[in-house]
């Protein structure tokens, strides 16, 4: 357990680092790109620039969520600050939504009207914001395994590289055979992984902030695990949620059938749930046969 704990304390901090490198990085080819994407008049090169600055943005957001996620609950915020992750989730994903529906838009337009495009600068920049992007993706790429948040700011710096190779191959194809579309082309190719990674990543994130039950462990399961318990009658007005990504929480009355008493019935419900299904979280409400709640809902109230 003390090691656990240690551990727990130390990596917080080596991840902080790494965001922020991560984020100096982004700002400095950020702003090399749109030089460079003005000067070769490519809107792959712009495109791919903006979303780098959504990047830097998307850190940002991060690294603040991962501050105000470790303060402790106080009487502002009773169950803590945790999910300040989860709503920075919410606004990097809704951040590359926009975006790509924005590349949609200027992707289309430069299909009924192709701008000349100097190949060499738009290759030349986007290798060097491959290079870039690969290396921040890497930063981040532990973090992004534990947290729906950095998961989100991950995805932004993952659609880059991709963003960068397609740059490459237009620039390439451009360079030997003046082929203009290329560049819309792969703009709209970009915005359009872009949405469906978006889109499958927001789901998790409003489930959690709705409320909902986890995927894991089922609900039905937990349920029949309690009601499974000797000394239990029946369960009813049961909510099974995420606190946090990876904290559930568990709201249930029980009655009893009186063959053991309350506080041992709660002890013995609380050790099954944190051993069977890693719930420690959350409020049994004990109820005789005579006092329990009336028509009640086995689930929710």
């Amino acid at each position: 357990m003390p090691h656990d704990h240690h551990h727990h304390h130390a990596l917080p901090e080596t991840g902080d680092r790494r965001v922020l490198w991560a984020v100096m990085v982004n700002i400095a080819l950020t702003v090399a790109q749109i030089v460079a994407g003005v000067f070769s008049g490519s809107l792959a090169m712009i495109a791919d620039a903006i979303h780098n600055l959504s990047d830097a943005l998307s850190l940002v957001i991060a690294f603040v969520a991962r501050r105000i996620a470790r303060r402790p609950a106080d009487a502002d915020m009773t169950f803590g600050y945790g999910r300040a992750e989860v709503v920075a989730a919410l606004v990097n994903y809704t951040t590359l939504i926009v975006i790509a529906l924005y590349l949609v838009a200027e992707g289309i337009g430069r299909l009924f009207n192709p701008v000349e495009i100097e190949g060499w600068i738009v290759v030349m920049v986007a290798g060097i914001a491959f290079v870039v992007d690969a290396v921040t993706a890497l930063l981040i790429m532990r973090l992004s395994r534990d947290s729906v948040n950095m998961r989100a700011a991950f995805l932004h710096n993952l659609a880059d590289a991709l963003g960068s190779v397609a740059v490459i191959v237009a620039g390439v194809l451009i360079i030997l055979y003046d082929w203009r579309l290329i560049d819309p082309i792969l703009t709209l190719l970009i915005a359009a992984y872009i949405l469906w990674h978006s889109i499958i990543g927001l789901r998790p994130v409003i489930r959690i902030l709705m409320l909902a039950s986890p995927d894991d462990p089922p609900l039905e399961d937990v349920l029949r695990a309690l009601e499974a318990m000797p000394g239990v009658d029946s369960i009813h007005h049961v909510h099974l949620w995420r606190m946090q990504e990876h904290e559930i929480s568990l709201d249930s009355h029980v009655v009893l059938d009186g063959t053991i008493a309350a506080d041992d019935l709660r002890r013995s419900l609380r050790q099954m749930l944190t051993d069977r299904f890693g719930i420690h979280h959350g409020m049994i409400e004990m109820e005789t046969p005579e006092n329990r709640c009336p028509d009640p809902a086995r689930i929710g109230h």
